[in-house]
């Protein structure tokens, strides 16, 4: 095996095992339930993503069953026996060619997650952005978190909703219509963390609703909070 390759088997098993680490802070954080949802990363140097395998329970996953594809989400061979990574009876999530979408489109993203959660997908259902009311809001997302088309599953067109509505945000979190939530990040972690407070502040402002109106932040304001939290405060 030559040097290049062992270097991007290490990459890929790397990413399997915290793609697989990952998927377990979503069931923590309470964000999807059964099978839905899923984590991708990227690896890094390489046109290449690591998926959850569909329809396999969150306690059933390994580093393993982690499925490996291109940047068209076809799973690919590797390793020195040129199997399929991971399980090859295991097929890649059905929401791969939207991941794959991204990755191809937004080079600096490393990580994308998709979860049904709560709150976050009520707000989808209405097809209502949340309004920035939070300097949580600010510091994370810089305003309000936005809504994307509706789309059907089965090609890139969920994907193509998500890049076309996050490439005029800030927001690493994008609500399909009708679908539930869209993460974004550097890398997966990064994506995960956005798919938490996406769900946090999707609760909170939905509870200030039943409470009254709440109160705009000005969004010279909410760019400050951005900026602070991206280039001082949140490194």
């Amino acid at each position: 095996m030559s040097a290049t390759t062992a270097n991007t088997v290490e990459a890929i098993m790397r990413i399997r095992r915290e793609v697989c680490d990952l998927h377990a802070e979503l069931t923590r954080y309470e964000l999807v339930v059964w099978t839905a949802g899923n984590v991708s990363a990227r690896v890094p140097g390489h046109d290449l993503m690591v998926i959850k395998p569909s329809g396999v329970s969150y306690d059933q996953l390994t580093p393993e069953s982690m499925v490996v594809t291109d940047l068209h989400g076809v799973p690919v061979a590797g390793g020195s026996d040129g199997a399929v990574w991971g399980n090859p009876a295991l097929s890649p999530s059905s929401d791969t060619a939207a991941h794959a979408y991204v990755y191809r489109n937004m080079p600096d993203v490393g990580g994308v997650v998709h979860t049904h959660s709560t709150y976050a997908t009520a707000w989808a259902a209405r097809g209502e952005p949340i309004p920035c009311v939070l300097t949580m809001m600010g510091d994370e997302f810089g305003g309000t978190i936005p809504v994307g088309p509706f789309a059907l599953i089965g090609d890139d067109s969920i994907g193509r909703g998500i890049v076309d509505t996050l490439r005029a945000s800030h927001s690493p979190a994008v609500l399909m219509q009708n679908h539930g939530p869209f993460t974004i990040g550097k890398d997966a972690r990064s994506a995960v963390k956005a798919a938490v407070m996406c769900e946090e502040v999707a609760r909170t402002v939905h509870i200030s609703r039943q409470l009254g109106e709440p109160l705009p932040i000005d969004a010279a304001q909410i760019e400050s909070l951005y900026d602070r939290y991206q280039n001082v405060y949140g490194r």
